[in-house]
């Protein structure tokens, strides 16, 4: 069963019975799929009926994920003119902030390496100069 689907009636299939998400404006019926979702069911259910995109993506599945993703697939998005879109460049944003944070960090200890090092060598001269001065 594969056909095109508006977000209409995608938006109908958003039960535990009868599940239905969009990801990159491809319909998945998810029904059979609920119970075995390692997420749990209640992820799947958050977005039952709805454009999913943004939250797939933002998790990162795994190749197999998406093989799994390929069977479930049972049509194509019609997408109108009032339907919500998927923000995918948020998890993109998320990602980059992720990196820029984690190079601030970076930064942040090799200035505190340095500056230890410093502090060791000024206290090991001061030590050198206070013992010269006590000869």
């Amino acid at each position: 069963m594969t056909g095109e689907f508006t977000y209409q009636d995608v938006a109908e299939h958003n039960t535990k019975n009868d599940c239905f998400v969009v990801i990159h404006d491809k319909v998945y019926d998810c029904t059979k799929f609920i119970d075995e979702h390692p997420g749990g069911e209640e992820v799947l259910l958050d977005v039952a009926g709805q454009d999913a995109t943004e939250a797939f993506e933002d998790v990162g599945h795994s190749d197999e994920a998406r093989e799994t993703l390929d069977k479930l697939h049972v049509g194509a998005l019609k997408r109108g003119a009032n339907d919500p879109t998927p923000n995918v460049a948020g998890g993109a944003t998320a990602a980059a902030a992720q990196t820029d944070a984690a190079g601030v960090g970076i930064v942040f200890y090799a200035v505190m390496l340095i500056g230890a090092g410093a502090a060791y060598f000024a206290y090991n001269y001061m030590q050198q100069q206070s013992e010269a001065g006590s000869a």
